[in-house]
């Protein structure tokens, strides 16, 4: 499939209520099936919260049971990360799910210890890319995005999404990190924020983007709103700017020590 049609939902999240939040996606992504890919934000269930205990569902949790019915439902795969309990401890979990009722997860590599995240979560332990459609996905959550040896192209990926609740204040870190990632990687980067207040005082700008391989907003949000973007993305088009421009080629070697890499097939 040469061409991935790719939707970004950014909107407010109700702080630790995954029942109402549940309810307000699922008109979102009902009215974003016209897409191959619907990009959801950080902990789009709950807000980005330091209480697991109270939120947190297994991987085979009602939660993940309606994300996968959902997919099959309106014929588009869908990707956000959720908070998993798995034993006595909890994850930041991206969850991709498809229409053929296929599941991948991704665990956040890095976890914002500011927020105290490393406290009540654990870290990841693997490198994940996905193949889904004849296309090599990387995701990331939020603060992997500051991390370039982890999000390095190992000329194993075309397009890298970034899920997150980054907060306002730093809106401007956000935008040059997730242009310098497309630019460093040549690939396609699809980055979802949130809106709104949580329920820390935070606020959050949005400034979700869908970029090219050469860092070009293909699609930028409106500030501090609730958007849906949209872009069709080009797999033949990243394939001849490489070869026309391979500085990949060039690229030094990185070798990240104890972390297993993945490849999925969906």
């Amino acid at each position: 499939m040469q061409h991935l049609t790719v939707r970004t939902i950014q909107t407010e999240i109700t702080w630790q209520d995954p029942k109402a939040n549940q309810q307000h996606f699922e008109a979102l992504i009902r009215d974003s099936s016209d897409a191959d890919l619907i990009v959801l934000p950080e902990m789009f269930l709950t807000g980005f919260t330091m209480e697991p205990e109270a939120v947190a569902e297994s991987q085979d949790g009602a939660q993940v049971k309606w994300l996968l019915s959902l997919a099959q439902e309106i014929g588009a795969a869908i990707c956000g990360s959720l908070v998993i309990r798995a034993g006595d401890e909890y994850f930041n979990r991206l969850l991709f799910v498809t229409p053929e009722g296929r599941l991948c997860r991704y665990d956040k590599r890095h976890l914002f210890r500011m927020g105290s995240e490393h406290e009540h979560y654990k870290a990841g332990e693997e490198r994940t890319v996905i193949h889904y459609r004849g296309w090599r996905i990387l995701p990331t959550i939020c603060y992997d995005l500051r991390f370039p040896v982890w999000c390095r192209n190992r000329n194993d990926y075309d397009l890298m999404l970034c899920v997150a609740n980054w907060p306002a204040p730093r809106r401007l870190n956000w935008r040059v990190l997730l242009q310098a990632r497309a630019v460093e990687n040549q690939a396609y980067v699809v980055g979802v924020n949130r809106v709104g207040q949580d329920g820390k005082g935070l606020e959050y700008a949005g400034d979700s983007m869908i970029l090219s391989f050469r860092g070009e907003p293909l699609v930028d949000s409106e500030v501090g709103q609730a958007y849906s973007g949209k872009a069709t993305l080009d797999l033949e088009a990243l394939d001849d700017f490489k070869q026309k421009f391979p500085a990949w080629a060039d690229a030094d070697s990185f070798d990240l020590a104890y972390v297993r890499r993945r490849v999925i097939e969906l």
